[in-house]
């Protein structure tokens, strides 16, 4: 049995495959976790969704910013970004059920024995691992509720940029939104940024990964996330995964097999 996890998807139906042949995945004894952002850019988000979704393939995900930006447009509330191809999702007859399933899908995985994290974007720096599981919870519980749309329609905001165990509403889902699908950087005091997308390198210096402030969860807990594709998998703690590769902007697919940490990847079809 091999417990392996998979970065950003992005509709890269045929790449998430061929990287699934090379290490002979087996749904009857092997698991699989992906990082979320299952659509958008790559040419088949549909197929993306429906291999997930289907329990003979033994598959979990957690949600990503792009899925939820999806859920968005399938409720009518924006419109689709001219670069995600998803025309197939919205003629689709199983669009129902995807959408159903889609919202269902959890913000934070932790393994029940390997006991890693896995996340889409990161975790708070303000958060010790109850707090980070509590919030997780808590924003997923109003995705599943039917009155679920009220919130979505109110989820495109930076604020709030700190984290206060006050906060209430929407406000307060929409901080545990941003950390688990959108963060990237931070300031020194742990407020969160939104207008920075550079590489590391490139950012200005009052920046930092959200993965380099202090907290004691990020020194010894291993986290795996997704979202960040320019750090091409790299991090500056050994056990904190960063497995967005950028595939569908033209770089590779990465999965890892827990057990050895060794690495496969898939480069994009041209």
């Amino acid at each position: 049995m091999a417990t392996y996890i998979v970065g950003d998807l992005h509709g890269c139906f045929k790449e998430f495959q061929l990287l699934l042949e090379k290490v002979n995945y087996n749904p009857k004894q092997d698991e699989l976790y992906l990082t979320g952002d299952l659509v958008a850019r790559g040419e088949d988000s549909l197929s993306c969704l429906r291999f997930v979704k289907e329990p003979k393939n033994n598959a979990k995900t957690v949600l990503g910013n792009h899925d939820l930006h999806l859920l968005s447009t399938l409720l009518g509330f924006k419109k689709v970004k001219p670069n995600d191809k998803v025309d197939s999702i919205f003629q689709a007859e199983d669009r129902a059920d995807l959408q159903n399933w889609l919202r269902n899908q959890p913000l934070v995985i932790q393994h029940p024995t390997h006991q890693f994290l896995l996340t889409h974007a990161g975790i708070s720096p303000e958060w010790d691992l109850t707090t980070t599981l509590a919030c997780a919870k808590e924003a997923e519980e109003v995705l599943k509720n039917p009155n679920y749309a009220d919130y979505i329609f109110q989820m495109y905001d930076n604020q709030p940029e700190a984290w206060c165990e006050d906060l209430e509403g929407v406000a307060r889902w929409r901080y545990i939104i941003n950390v688990f699908t959108r963060m990237r950087f931070c300031y020194a005091d742990k407020r969160l940024d939104f207008s920075c997308k550079l590489p590391i390198e490139e950012a200005p210096k009052e920046l930092l990964p959200w993965f380099e402030l202090a907290n004691p969860l990020f020194e010894k807990t291993e986290i795996l996330f997704g979202h960040w594709a320019s750090l091409m998998g790299k991090s500056s703690r050994s056990n904190i995964y960063a497995l967005d590769t950028g595939c569908a902007w033209g770089s590779y697919l990465t999965m890892i097999c827990w057990e050895d940490k060794q690495l496969f990847t898939q480069p994009r079809l041209k």
